[in-house]
């Protein structure tokens, strides 16, 4: 890592790490830890896995929003990212709750797939990337900011990682 920033082959090797950590970590978790309330807003372990399966396919897009920067507009990328204020904006907390709402009737089984077939999604879009992209200084969603590299990490590692953690409660 580089000023906090993964490099592009960084940032690979831990997404796709992250994404079978969390794979294995949960398909292996016995069926009544899935109805355990585990999060602070009521959800249990399946909702948390339906929001951790609904938000993996916008990570992409932090891509294609890195490549709607001009060279003239980019700004000297900040060392590390800066994680969103109090844990999200009104709009991301209703669109959460929204996007679990929407796959209430998923199994554990389809949001798990859903999960592994956004995070390949994720991992071609990176792979596909032209290097200089990782250095141009985007903002997620969610309000997290700094280089399309760290934010990434920050969101799609770093994110699943402390989800896996609230689901298994370790």
């Amino acid at each position: 890592m580089s000023n906090g920033a993964p490099s592009k082959a960084e940032l690979l090797e831990a997404l796709r790490s992250s994404g079978k950590m969390a794979l294995d970590t949960l398909q292996a978790l016995p069926g009544e830890k899935w109805t355990e309330g585990r999060y602070e807003n009521g959800w249990n372990a399946r909702d948390i896995l339906a929001h951790l399966s609904s938000i993996e396919w916008a990570y992409p897009k932090l891509i294609d929003l890195a490549r709607g920067v001009t060279p003239e507009k980019t700004p000297v990328p900040q060392q590390a990212v800066t994680p969103p204020p109090g844990g999200g904006t009104p709009q991301i907390l209703n669109y959460n709750e929204r996007q679990v709402a929407k796959r209430a009737d998923a199994t554990v089984e389809q949001l798990l797939g859903e999960f592994e077939q956004n995070r390949a999604a994720t991992i071609a879009a990176v792979e596909s990337a032209e290097e200089p992209l990782f250095g141009v200084e985007v903002t997620s969603a969610g309000g997290a900011k700094g280089p399309l590299s760290a934010v990434m990490n920050f969101v799609a590692v770093e994110h699943v990682k402390m989800h896996v953690r609230d689901i298994t409660g370790g």
